[in-house]
C-alpha cells in the first residue's frame, strides 16, 4: 500500500512542529490543520499561508484524525512517498509516529535519476517534468485544487513525479535509492553551480574543503559525495 503525504510546518528548526498534514491513501484524501503549540511565524506563514489565528482551534497532533489514521496505516506494508521524507519523517517523529514502513523520497530519486536538472524542488519539477500537463484532471479526480505549499496539492504533486519516476525505475529501486547515500555528479550551488563534482575536485580541491567546513547545514548526500570526490582525486 502506498500513502503519498506532506506537512507544513511552523519552521525548519529543532523546535519547529506540524501545523498542517495531508495524505493520500488508497481509500481517502485527508487533509487537517493542527495545533502545534507555539507561534507560527510570519515568514513560515508567508510560505503556507496558515495563521495563528487559523489553528487557534484545531487539535494538538496527539488528539487529531490524522494521529488516529496514520497509527492505523503505521505498518512495515505501507510505504509512505513524499518529497524530502527525511524531513516529513523526522516531523512525524516528534509527534510520537516512528515510521515502520519503507519509505520513496521523490526528491532523492529525482536527483538519482535525472542529475543534469537545474533544481529538484518540488515547483520546479512541477514544470521541468511537464506535469502542469495533466495535473487539472489528475487533481480534480481527487477533489483536491492546485494550491502550492498546501499539503494535500504537495502530496498529489509528489505522487505525479512518483508516477513519472516509475517509467525510470520501479517501487523496489526507488525504496533503495531513498535509503542510500546518493552520490551526486554535479554541485547545486556556488561560484561552480553544474558543474561536475569530479572535476572541481581536480581543478580547485580547496573550494570543496571550504564548502565541507563552512557549510555546517549542507545536505548529507551533497556532503558524501564531495568527500567521495576528494578522496578518490589524490
Amino acid at each position: 500500500m502506498l500513502i503519498f503525504l506532506d506537512t507544513e510546518t511552523t519552521g525548519l528548526e529543532i523546535s519547529d512542529r506540524i501545523c498542517a498534514i495531508g495524505f493520500i491513501d488508497e481509500d481517502e484524501v485527508h487533509y487537517e490543520l493542527i495545533n502545534p503549540m507555539k507561534k507560527i511565524p510570519p515568514n513560515a506563514s508567508a510560505i503556507h499561508h496558515i495563521t495563528n489565528e487559523m489553528i487557534k482551534e484545531a487539535p494538538v497532533f496527539s488528539l487529531s484524525k490524522s494521529y488516529e489514521k496514520l497509527i492505523e496505516l503505521n505498518n512495515p506494508e505501507t510505504i509512505l512517498v513524499s518529497h524530502n521524507s527525511p524531513f516529513d519523517l523526522a516531523m512525524l517523529q516528534k509527534e510520537g509516529i516512528t515510521w515502520q514502513g519503507m519509505t520513496i523520497d521523490t526528491l532523492k530519486c529525482s536527483k538519482a535519476l535525472m542529475d543534469d536538472l537545474d533544481g529538484y524542488s518540488l515547483q520546479f519539477l512541477r514544470y521541468e517534468l511537464r506535469l502542469y500537463r495533466n495535473e487539472v484532471e489528475f487533481f480534480n479526480d481527487y477533489g483536491v485544487d492546485i494550491t502550492p505549499h498546501h499539503p494535500l496539492s504537495d502530496a498529489l504533486h509528489a505522487k505525479m513525479i512518483y508516477e513519472y519516476l516509475l517509467d525510470l525505475a520501479d517501487d523496489e529501486e526507488l525504496v533503495a535509492m531513498s535509503q542510500s547515500r546518493l552520490l551526486l555528479t554535479r554541485l547545486p550551488f556556488g561560484k561552480y553551480a553544474k558543474k561536475r563534482i569530479e572535476e572541481m575536485a581536480l581543478k580547485d580541491p580547496a573550494y570543496l574543503k571550504w564548502m565541507l567546513e563552512s557549510l555546517m547545514d549542507m545536505d548529507e548526500d551533497l556532503r558524501y559525495s564531495i568527500e567521495y570526490y576528494l578522496r578518490n582525486s589524490v
